[in-house]
């Protein structure tokens, strides 16, 4: 599940400078649990691919701007 979101951020389908769809959009749209959904975002913000501000949202980062 990280590994396609993963996908479609360095594809730009979720491009850098937009906050990514909410949680229930993303379990919807991946037809998987909105814990899977957390689990994955986790993940890429521990790997540096997503940045979560608490009470706004989470977005892409660029690749070049990955640690």
């Amino acid at each position: 599940m990280a590994a396609e979101v993963e996908r479609r951020i360095d594809a730009g389908t979720y491009p850098a400078g937009e906050r990514l769809p909410g949680l229930v959009a993303l379990s919807t749209e991946f037809g998987v649990a909105v814990s899977t959904i957390q689990k994955a975002l986790a993940h890429l913000k521990t790997q540096g691919v997503v940045r979560v501000e608490l009470g706004l949202g989470t977005w892409p980062v660029p690749p070049a701007d990955r640690g």
